[in-house]
Formats: structure tokens, C-alpha cells, sequence
């Protein structure tokens, strides 16, 4: 088949060159300085981790610490399902007796279940950091090994544009706590796979690799591989009214092929699938649709992303309501213009690039155009979409600008394979109606120009340490395995505060630094209330929500009868065994309250404990 290639000259080209020769790049073995390459992603992505290793056991995400302390447990699930046999699709170790649906929730299987012996060897927290840095390093490996081997001819090229795909601001955005955010190591190849299918003859093939990498992307991050086969279909289509012809002849083979993959990913995750919108604990759809109005804001794309060098934390008060996932800077907004400007003309790959800029920039604004922080009254793109939309109603429409920052890395490749000039043999002649490609190498003015311009784009975004907090450690009571002669097979420890996504940091990670070694109630997940919507933690229990109130207030209301009776008929939902109770900011009026509610407790090495097995 022919492949895409650019000639590398400031106006490029899109040419074919033929089967042979292709396949003779496409299986070329990495060199040094792909390895290189690859050694510098990998010191980028220990240093956005730096903060996490002055104290790896202690810190967490300053940002996001619950979704940090959730995907701890979730290394800890994937170990402890790997340990004991049990199906990873659900969970009882966390919101005891109902428990979680782990397909229904971020559960990142198709990393954390791989990595169970390191996790059991080094713990949740360790493994954590270095699968975060990790991800982000592979990323921009594999995003490097597409640009490098398919679209662009000069390494540096390549190595600039997958820097950008891996560390793009949104994406270290969500490594603040969110590292399936961050996993996106299969989509470059899940990409190459499909613009493959058309290769004569080898359908068979391309579709079964393309269906087991989506297969295993389902498992890591199913939104991300959403928007990533939006992408393609709009290439797809942009391709097919710009290169109707060819687009017309290869189609047999690409349907062939895609029908190929398609079957083999569903023949793979159809249980799976099933059981994440079936199974126990699955729900329809967000409980009021509450990401359906997380609209970009327009002064975002031209706002410098807090961590990176640029960057500052004193905008977020105004814009900073969303993610910032389209936080680009003024300089990388600017050079996207020009680039794009000089590029369409001559390029089709830029002028597919501008398909997806335009359009996915123009969809992320949501229902209503908010500009600098205020709601405008303006109607957006999201307006005249219903929020009950299957799966499009558990979509945040800022995200969908993380496709606008994948054709932005392309973007910048392209730019820089332009600028550094033909300096290998022509290609061969462009096809009728095309411009003819210049000569030889620009002038070093040209390139000196163009390099400083792109420089200037990406510098500024350079990323900076990902802000970490101090935690407090389990107490010595949990850690030391004191809790086991009070905690019998099918009873659970129910700690103080009980988590949620609000409160019970702390007690959560109870549970995942000793690797599900007991069962809890409540949680930080999402799961269905009593109308089958989904909600975040939970549905409070009278008692739970007695706590919670009780900390909020910082004083202990004034109980009743009744109020002991629920706590009685709430541990025995809960199947409880003791109620602890650790070192918290709250401590004193907490310990009033189970006083009140339980009676006077013991205090067992570092923690407070109510032996309630007599009573459940």
C-alpha cells in the first residue's frame, strides 16, 4: 500500500511512495537516537513525579487527593484480585455489603492487574508514582514511534511532537490524581492500525491487531478510545471529500478490515461491556447530568496551564472551573494560526489537522459560551444536545478538546519537519494540479525563524513538578494487622470518617495500603441511588450522614433514641464487626458522637474502637 509521507520542505506535500520502501521504514529497528529520545521522555516524566518520591509513602496529589487515594485502591484491587482468584469486574472490599462495579467505574484494569506482583512487592503508593511517570513517558514513546515511522521525516521532529502529545498540558493536568488520563500509549498505534486497513491484502491482519488494542484500551480508558474513534471517523471523512477517488477504491478493504476489528473487540470485551451497564451496581447515566454544562471558557485556550513554567495559580479563581484541558497559551494559540495558514495549502494531513482543530475546539465550549470566568448567554454547540444522550451524557465537553491537542502535537511536527527542509532525495513528483516541492534545504534564516517560533510555542508549557501534599499514614492499629482478631471472614472494619468523595480521605486509604486485607463500607466510586442513576459514593445511611454532618458543624448534635437505634441497624447493614476511629482534625467531636451513639470505647494502640460484634 502507499503511505502518507511530507516533504520536508517550509510548503509540504503529501506524496506515496511505494509498498516496498514503506514497509522497509515501517520495520526499520530503533536507533540511537530513538533511544535517546526515549531516555528523555522518561526523565520528563520523573520529573512531573518529582514531588511524589521526596516522601512516596506520604504524599499525595495536592489537587486531586481523593482520585489519587482511588486509584491507589485500585492498584491494590487489581493485586488483591490477582491474589485471590476473584473477578475483577467487582469489588466488595469497598461499599460492603453492595460493593463496586469496577467496569461501571475508572477501574484501569488493563494496567493494574499486569502490575499486581509489583504492587504486592512495593505497595499501592510506590507503584502509583511510577506507573504515572511511566505512562506519560510511553505515551510520548509511542506517539514519537508514529510521527517518527509514518508522517514525518526528521527526528526531531517527531521527538517534539510526541513531547507534546505525552506531556500537553491537559494531559499533565490529569496526572494530578487521574492517571487514566494519561495512559494513551495505544492510541497512536491504535490510530496507525486503522489509516492501515487499507493496505491491500493484509486486512486480515490489520483488522485482528486493531481489534485486540482496542480490546485492551477498553480496559484502560474507554472515554479516551471514544474520542479517539471520533477523531478517526472525522478523518475519515475529511479524508473521503478531499481524496474521494482513492478514498472510493480502498474502501472495501478499510470496511473489511474495520468489521474485522470491530468483531474481534466486541468477541473480546462482550462480557465485559455487558457487565458494566447489567451487572451488580451499574446505573443510567449521571445523576443530573452534571458534566453536561463543563463548557471550556474561550480565554482558556490562551491561558498559560498552571503546571508548567508559564503558569500561574491565581487564574484558576476565574476560568480555572474546568479542567484545562485546552489551557495552550497565547504564543502555542498564535503559532497554530500561522502554521496551519502556510501549511493547509499544500499539506492534506494539515489540512485534516484544521478539520480537527476547528471542530473539536468549536464543540468543547458546551451549552453556553462562558468567556473569562462569566457565562455569556450565548447558546453552545452542547445546547442542542439532550442530556440524557447514552453515553454522550457521561461526557465532559472540555475533553473533547484533548482532541485538539493531539492534532496540535501532529501539527507541530509537521511545522518542524517543514522548517528543517528537504535533505534527503526528492520524492517522487506531486500528483496533477499539486505545487511542486523547493529544492534542497531552506535558508538558515528561514530555519533559525522557524525553530525560534516553534520554541517559543512549546517552552512556556514545559511541565513543572505536579504539587503534592502531605497525608497522614494509617494508624500503627491497621498497618500492624492488630484489627485481624476482631475482624472475622464476612464481617468488615468500619472506619471513622466512613469514605466518600467528600470526606474519609484518609480511612480510604486504610483499605488501599493494606491491599484490601478487610472489607469497608461506603467509598469513593460511582454507583446507582434507589432510582438507578448514578451518584457519586454511596446513598447516606442515616448514620453516615449523621458523621459527616457532625464534622462539618464541629460539634455533636444532640442525639436520640433514635439516632441509636439507626446506628445499630447501620452496622448491621453493614455487617460490621468494629468501628475505628484514628488520628483525625476532627477527632475529639468524633469520638463524642460513637460515644453517644455506642457506648464508651477502647482505646486499642493508636486508634479508638467500638467492638460492636455483640450487637450486629
Amino acid at each position: 500500500m502507499a503511505v502518507p509521507v511530507i516533504d520536508s520542505s517550509l510548503n509540504p506535500v503529501p506524496e506515496t511512495v511505494e509498498a516496498e520502501s514503506a514497509t522497509t521504514r515501517r520495520r526499520r529497528g530503533p536507533t540511537r537516537i530513538d533511544v535517546l529520545a526515549i531516555g528523555a521522555y522518561v526523565l520528563l516524566g520523573v520529573l512531573v513525579c518529582l514531588y511524589y518520591w521526596v516522601d512516596v509513602q506520604n504524599r499525595v496529589s495536592s489537587h486531586l487527593p481523593t482520585d489519587h487515594s482511588w486509584f491507589e485502591w485500585l492498584f491494590s484491587h487489581g493485586a488483591y484480585s490477582v491474589l485471590h482468584l476473584e473477578n475483577p469486574l467487582f469489588s466488595t472490599r469497598q461499599n460492603a455489603p453492595d460493593g463496586v462495579n469496577m467496569m461501571a467505574n475508572t477501574s484501569l484494569l488493563g494496567v493494574t492487574l499486569p502490575l499486581a506482583p509489583l504492587t504486592w512487592l512495593l505497595g499501592p503508593q510506590v507503584v502509583y508514582a511510577l506507573y504515572l511517570g511511566g505512562a506519560l513517558a510511553a505515551t510520548a514513546a509511542t506517539s514519537y514511534w508514529m510521527l517518527s515511522r509514518h508522517l514525518v521525516r526528521s527526528r526531531a521532529a517527531a521527538f517534539v511532537g510526541g513531547a507534546f502529545l505525552g506531556f500537553a498540558p491537559g494531559i499533565v493536568h490529569h496526572a494530578n490524581g487521574q492517571p487514566n488520563f494519561v495512559s494513551n500509549f495505544l492510541l497512536p498505534l491504535i490510530v496507525v492500525r486503522v489509516f492501515r486497513l487499507a493496505e491491500p491484502g493484509r486486512w486480515r491482519r490489520n483488522g485482528l491487531v486493531l481489534g485486540l488494542l482496542v480490546a485492551y484500551q477498553i480496559f484502560i480508558n474507554e472515554e479516551m478510545l471514544l474520542l479517539t474513534a471520533m477523531a478517526c471517523l472525522v478523518i475519515v471523512i475529511a479524508y473521503a471529500a478531499m481524496r474521494p477517488r482513492e478514498a472510493w477504491a480502498r474502501a472495501g478493504t478499510f470496511g473489511a478490515g474495520l468489521g474485522l476489528g470491530g468483531g474481534v473487540a466486541l468477541l473480546l470485551t462482550a462480557y465485559p461491556i455487558w457487565f458494566q451497564f447489567n451487572g451488580p451496581q451499574s446505573y443510567r447515566g449521571l445523576q443530573g447530568g452534571v458534566f453536561h454544562s463543563w463548557g471550556e471558557d474561550v480565554v482558556a485556550f490562551v491561558t498559560f496551564p498552571r503546571d508548567t513554567i508559564a503558569g500561574n495559580e491565581a487564574v484558576e479563581a476565574t476560568i480555572g472551573l474546568t479542567e484545562q484541558n485546552t489551557w495552550f497559551g497565547w504564543p502555542m494559540v498564535l503559532f497554530t494560526v500561522v502554521a496551519l495558514a502556510l501549511l493547509v495549502r499544500r499539506s492534506l494531513v494539515a489540512r485534516i489537522l484544521a478539520v480537527l482543530v476547528v471542530l473539536f475546539s468549536v464543540a468543547s465550549l458546551g451549552p453556553e459560551i462562558r468567556f473569562n470566568g462569566e457565562l455569556t448567554g450565548i447558546a453552545g454547540p452542547w445546547s442542542y444536545i439532550p442530556e440524557d444522550v447514552p453515553l454522550i451524557e457521561m461526557m465532559m465537553p472540555t475533553r473533547l478538546t484533548l482532541v485538539t491537542t493531539a492534532a496540535l502535537g501532529v501539527l507541530l511536527a509537521l511545522a518542524w519537519d517543514a522548517v528543517a527542509g528537504n535533505r534527503r532525495p526528492p520524492v517522487p513528483a506531486p500528483r496533477s494540479g499539486e505545487p511542486t516541492p523547493a529544492a534542497g534545504s531552506r535558508p538558515r534564516w528561514q530555519r533559525g525563524v522557524g525553530y525560534a517560533a516553534i520554541s517559543l510555542a512549546v517552552l512556556p508549557l514545559f511541565p513543572t513538578p505536579l504539587p503534592a501534599e502531605e497525608v497522614a499514614p494509617p494508624p500503627t492499629f491497621i498497618t500492624s494487622g492488630a484489627w485481624r482478631p476482631y475482624v472475622p471472614a464476612g464481617r468488615t472494619l468500619v472506619p471513622v470518617p466512613l469514605p466518600s468523595n467528600v470526606h474519609g480521605l484518609s480511612t480510604l486509604r486504610w483499605s488501599a495500603l493494606t491491599q484490601h486485607e478487610f472489607p469497608i463500607p461506603a467509598g469513593y466510586f460511582i454507583g446507582p441511588n434507589l432510582d438507578g442513576e448514578g451518584v457519586f459514593g454511596a446513598p447516606n445511611r442515616p448514620t453516615s450522614t449523621l458523621v459527616y454532618r457532625t464534622m462539618d458543624a464541629g460539634e455533636v448534635p444532640e442525639l436520640t433514641d433514635e439516632n441509636r437505634q439507626q446506628a445499630v441497624e447501620d452496622l448491621r447493614f453493614w455487617r460490621a464487626s468494629v468501628v475505628v476511629l484514628g488520628a483525625h482534625p476532627r477527632e475529639a467531636v468524633l469520638r463524642d458522637l460513637l460515644t453517644g451513639l455506642l457506648g464508651e470505647p477502647q482505646r486499642v494502640d493508636d486508634v479508638w474502637l467500638w467492638d460492636v460484634r455483640d450487637r450486629v
